[in-house]
């Protein structure tokens, strides 16, 4: 990254059954991991319940300065899953080529349900906030994609330089 300080993130786990305690989130843990050895400053997952609470936890990310909001979970169908409509007023721009990108890695990876997936990604004001499914494996598909697109659109977001096409 172009800027002098490391840029901060949040992560944000939608799950009732964990913001209950009835097991311990795994998602959570491995995005910060991930983010961290990307050098993003980040503290430990909010783990909360689905629905109005995920985007009570995004809104506060943001309002922190953040420079990313990657969540965990609720992305799906059931009645519960409400994290893309608890993500949406934040955005400012959707970033649908990013979303198509992480449905799109699950269903190379072997598992065609990946398309039943809602996650938004976009810009909230100098952020990128990004949906992840709930899956441990959803996730680890999902920050393969992320791995070079989330610190780039970072740094652009900061003021960092664009670089041409390579085609």
């Amino acid at each position: 990254m172009t800027s002098p300080r490391p840029a901060s993130a949040a992560v944000v786990v939608a799950s009732n059954r964990a913001a209950d305690g009835v097991y311990a989130d795994e998602t959570g843990p491995l995005i910060v991991e991930t983010l961290r050895s990307w050098g993003f400053e980040v503290g430990d997952a909010v783990v909360v319940h689905d629905g109005d609470p995920v985007g009570v936890a995004i809104g506060e990310a943001l309002a922190s300065g953040v420079a990313a909001v990657v969540t965990t979970g609720g992305t799906g169908i059931t009645p519960t899953d409400r994290t893309p409509e608890a993500t949406r007023p934040h955005l400012d721009r959707e970033l649908p080529g990013v979303a198509e990108a992480l449905r799109a890695a699950g269903v190379a990876k072997g598992v065609p349900t990946a398309v039943l997936s809602r996650g938004l990604a976009g810009v909230a004001g100098t952020a990128v906030v990004v949906n992840l499914p709930g899956s441990r494996g959803g996730v680890k598909d999902g920050l393969a994609v992320l791995a070079d697109v989330l610190p780039h659109a970072v740094d652009q977001l900061r003021g960092g330089d664009h670089p041409g096409s390579a085609s």
